[in-house]
């Protein structure tokens, strides 16, 4: 369903990507805009049917890009004391109530009785059906076609203020939804486009008020390492911060730092993976890839790729100022931190399966754009 971001990158993109991405003339980033002006772009008519995406292609055994040294083509600014604005680190107390809120609802699940007599509030878990249209035309992906589903306001992230305009209405009343999708839009053909949704509030689900104490927390969330409700708070402010700051950092990649040049090679790759993340899309909904092409409002590869030129630009960006910071550090990743980070974010150790499908040259470089990330916000300076 368009209202949610369309599966990201997964793995192929993922290296220090940033949901903000900007492929205007606003961008900071001079190289950027020369790249996005150039010609450079090749035809990838042909890639398809030539050979499989391979995500370690390009990157050697340490996790660097082969052939690159990173410090010839970016300018070294002070990532070892780096301003980190309060508004980025600022964890706002509404942020963690709906949290709270929202796994409260989780626990409970969503079987509590109906409401219908009383207007929606914010925090309050609707049950919803709606029909995008553009223009009066309904789109690919903008309608629950009367299956109905469970949105929690305030909490669950549909685009600008659709849920917010729900509050104060009634169960039963159908509500002209006016939104606008951001201008970043992954669906390239929905970027900037004003639409309306016709929204029917079919109820209010009722979640049975669970009294939040520590032995609550203890019975029901031990599983994530919390204990008592000041655990589950803290927790869940600092990975509110941690991503905050971590978003921050790679947008400041992409469009802040001086970059001279971008390798060739490093924009071929994020091209092939974006044509690979389409080629994978299509199998799993079924569809033929040129189905999918024109879903996103191209009429052929080399036009979508060209449609995704500033993302393929900016990921091949962050990627390389990653390594120059990694190169003028020192830093390199062990044995022992590959067990570590995926033991943390993959909750094992063991990252043998990950090595047959993605190549021990990705993932290793996987963890040290990660050490990178990690070594500029323990010597941040936080304003």
């Amino acid at each position: 369903m368009f209202l949610y971001l369309p599966l990201t990158f997964v793995m192929q993109f993922v290296l220090l990507t940033g949901c903000g991405v900007r492929t205007d003339e606003s961008s900071g980033n001079e190289t950027i805009q020369q790249s996005l002006a150039s010609g450079e772009r090749g035809s990838q008519a042909s890639i398809v049917n030539d050979s499989a995406f391979s995500f370690s292609e390009g990157i050697d055994e340490n996790g660097f890009w082969e052939g690159v040294r990173a410090l010839d083509h970016v300018a070294i600014f002070n990532y070892r004391a780096m301003p980190i604005p309060r508004d980025v680190h600022h964890v706002p107390d509404e942020f963690i109530q709906n949290e709270i809120r929202a796994i409260l609802a989780s626990i409970g699940g969503w079987d509590g009785e109906p409401i219908f007599d009383r207007a929606v509030v914010n925090g309050d878990t609707v049950n919803i059906d709606f029909v995008g249209s553009i223009d009066g035309t309904p789109f690919a992906g903008g309608s629950t076609e009367g299956m109905g589903t469970n949105v929690i306001i305030g909490v669950t992230d549909y685009i600008d203020d659709f849920l917010e305009q729900l509050i104060g209405r009634l169960p039963g009343e159908t509500v002209n939804v006016e939104v606008t999708f951001p201008e970043d839009y992954l669906a390239q053909s929905l970027q900037g486009q004003d639409a309306l949704f016709v929204t029917a509030i079919n109820y209010i689900v009722g979640v049975g008020m669970t009294q939040l104490t520590d032995d609550f927390v203890n019975d029901n969330l031990s599983f994530l390492g919390w204990t008592t409700v000041a655990e589950m708070e803290e927790a869940l402010k600092a990975d509110y911060r941690l991503d905050a700051i971590q978003q921050y950092l790679r947008n400041y990649f992409a469009n802040e730092v001086t970059v001279r040049s971008i390798p060739s090679q490093l924009k071929s790759y994020q091209e092939w993976s974006m044509i690979s993340y389409y080629m994978e899309l299509a199998e799993i909904r079924g569809m033929e890839l040129e189905e999918i092409i024109m879903d996103e409002g191209a009429s052929s590869i080399d036009e979508l790729v060209m449609m995704n030129w500033g993302r393929i630009v900016e990921r091949a960006t962050t990627s390389l100022v990653a390594q120059a910071i990694a190169e003028d550090a020192g830093l390199s990743v062990s044995e022992q931190d590959m067990a570590d980070h995926f033991a943390e974010y993959a909750w094992s150790d063991d990252y043998s399966i990950l090595i047959e499908d993605y190549g021990l040259p990705y993932l290793r470089q996987t963890v040290l754009h990660q050490m990178v990330l990690d070594y500029i916000l323990e010597n941040a300076v936080f304003e």
